[in-house]
């Protein structure tokens, strides 16, 4: 089935509001866990707006006693992510290219477009996470030209970036939408590259996207999920969630 990776940073984000701890990011994690996510996502950022550095360590530790479930880092690899990743050593590494100002990650890399100097740097960071273990996966637009640049830069996954589609959906377009993700999804799985999805995915569209899309590995889902647990429930919120990852395929 299509797994599903629980983002945290939302619940970081309203702890930092205060300096009590509260709510405790690791016993919520857990309880996510325990209700059947297949692993945690955490996005550090250099502000430390949501997940602080700290986190990173402690999360790892939870991850520690669930080797099930897999840890996923993403964020900007020139921004301290590899520093990050070098240290816990996560499953997963999501290279995501966020300015430090961006309210939200808003678009993939354009691996077409990149110059020289950049790819070289791409491809060293790539290489550097291969080497502390991590499988790496890198944010992409749905653009069947760039699978091939990722192969290239011998990335083992794409993650493709949803907050088009979701917009799409929310207008009534999600059938024209779901097609351009789909021919990018057959472009990488014709180079060889698993497939991840990720941003503004919800109950609502979620079911649609990986009908369309059942050779998605792996969801990583945040805003979304944490807002529905305000309604349900963290524990229902993540197996509502995790339903529609098994029924997809």
């Amino acid at each position: 089935m299509t797994k599903l990776s629980v983002n945290v940073n939302k619940i970081a984000t309203l702890r930092n509001t205060r300096t009590n701890g509260i709510p405790d990011l690791i016993r919520l994690a857990t309880i996510a866990l325990d209700a059947g996510a297949d692993g945690i996502t955490v996005h550090p950022r250099p502000d430390q707006r949501h997940i602080r550095s700290e986190d990173v360590d402690t999360v790892a530790a939870l991850l520690a006693k669930h080797p099930k479930a897999e840890y996923n880092i993403e964020g900007n690899p020139f921004h301290g992510l590899i520093e990050h990743c070098e240290r816990v050593r996560p499953n997963q590494a999501t290279l995501v290219p966020d300015r430090h100002d961006d309210l939200t990650s808003s678009h993939g890399w354009n691996l077409v477009e990149l110059g020289a100097d950049e790819r070289d740097a791409l491809r060293v960071a790539v290489a550097r996470l291969h080497s502390a273990g991590c499988r790496v996966s890198l944010f992409l637009d749905p653009v069947p030209q760039m699978m091939r640049f990722a192969k290239a830069l011998e990335a083992d996954r794409i993650e493709l970036y949803t907050e088009p589609y979701a917009v799409d959906f929310s207008q009534g377009r999600a059938e024209s939408s779901v097609a351009a993700y789909s021919a990018a999804a057959g472009e990488a799985l014709n180079q060889g590259l698993g497939i991840n999805a990720g941003h503004d995915l919800n109950l609502h569209n979620l079911e649609l996207f990986l009908g369309r899309l059942p050779q998605v590995d792996e969801v990583s889902i945040g805003h979304a999920l944490i807002a529905d647990a305000i309604e349900y429930g963290l524990t229902e919120t993540v197996r509502m969630y995790r339903a529609i990852c098994a029924q997809a395929r």
